[in-house]
C-alpha cells in the first residue's frame, strides 16, 4: 500500500477514477440542465411579475394580476428563504409518504435544482428588466408597441445581457450545490467520493481529489461564461449601417459643382 500522501492520492486515482469521472458527470448534468430549466421558470416568472396595470383596466384584470404577483412572490421567497437540502428532503420523502409518489433520486434532483434556480432567476430577470430606462419603454409605446412586443423587441435584448453574469453565478453554484442532493441518494461527485473514501478510510485524500474536480468544473464553466458574454458585446468597431437607405439604388449621382470665377 502506499506510504505517502501524493501515493494514496495516485493509488485512489488510479482505482477509483472512473468513479469520480461518473460521479462529475451526473453533477454536470444536475447543475446544467438545473439551471437552464432554472432559467426558463426565472425568465416566465420575472416578466409576469412585471405585468403593468393602468388604472383604466377593468377590476376583474386588476385582482388577477394581484393575486398572481403574490403567488409568485410566495414562490420566490420560500425557495430562497429554505435550503436546497431541506427542500430535496421534503420533496424527495414528503412526495413518497403524502401523495403516495415514489419518484427516482434523480428526478427529485433535476426537479429541486430547477425550481430552486428559478426562484432566484425571477428576482434577477425582474431587477433585469426594472433596469432599462423607462423612456425606452415609453418610446416603444408611442410608436404603437403593446406591452409584449416591447418586452420582445425592446427590453429583453437588453435586461439578458445585464443578467448573464448572474446566470453564470447560478450554475457554478449549482455546480457546488448538487453535493447536498446526496441525503436522497443521488449519486453525484460527492456521493460518489464518500462511497470511495469508505474503503480504505483516506478521507483526506479522497476529498482532495474531488476538491481539483470540482474546481476544474467551476473554473471551466466560469470561462465559458465569460467568453459567452465577450460575444454577446459585438465588435469593437462596427458601423451602424451599411448602406445609406436613401441612396438611389442605381448609384450616387454626383452634383454639379459651380465653378467659382477667381478675384483679379
Amino acid at each position: 500500500m502506499p506510504e505517502s500522501f501524493f501515493g494514496w492520492v495516485l493509488f485512489l486515482i488510479d482505482k477509483y477514477g472512473m468513479i469520480f469521472l461518473k460521479g462529475a458527470g451526473v453533477t454536470l448534468a444536475l447543475a446544467v440542465v438545473g439551471t437552464a430549466i432554472g432559467c426558463l421558470i426565472g425568465l416566465v416568472v420575472g416578466l409576469l411579475q412585471t405585468i403593468p396595470v393602468d388604472p383604466e383596466d377593468s377590476i376583474v384584470k386588476k385582482i388577477g394580476v394581484k393575486v398572481l404577483k403574490w403567488i409568485l412572490d410566495a414562490y420566490v421567497e420560500i425557495f430562497r428563504g429554505t435550503p436546497m437540502i431541506v427542500q430535496a428532503m421534503v420533496l424527495y420523502y414528503g412526495a413518497m409518504s403524502m401523495f403516495d409518489i415514489d419518484m427516482s433520486p434523480m428526478f427529485a434532483g433535476f426537479f429541486v435544482v430547477s425550481i430552486n434556480t428559478g426562484a432566484y432567476m425571477a428576482e434577477t430577470v425582474r431587477g433585469g428588466i426594472e433596469s432599462i430606462d423607462p423612456g425606452q419603454k415609453e418610446a416603444a409605446i408611442a410608436i404603437g408597441m403593446n406591452h409584449v412586443q416591447t418586452m420582445r423587441c425592446v427590453v429583453l435584448p437588453q435586461a439578458l445581457r445585464n443578467v448573464m453574469p448572474q446566470l453564470g453565478n447560478n450554475l457554478i453554484i449549482n455546480i457546488k450545490d448538487t453535493s447536498v442532493l446526496n441525503v436522497i441518494s443521488v449519486t453525484e461527485l460527492y456521493f460518489a467520493s464518500k462511497s470511495a473514501a469508505g474503503v480504505y478510510y483516506r478521507y483526506f485524500e479522497v476529498f482532495f481529489v474531488t476538491c481539483v474536480v470540482y474546481f476544474i468544473m467551476t473554473f471551466t464553466a466560469s470561462r465559458i461564461l465569460r467568453w459567452w458574454e465577450s460575444k454577446m458585446d459585438g465588435p469593437r468597431d462596427y458601423s451602424l449601417v451599411d448602406v445609406d437607405p436613401m441612396m438611389d439604388p442605381c448609384g450616387a449621382v454626383p452634383l454639379p459643382v459651380k465653378k467659382q470665377k477667381g478675384r483679379i
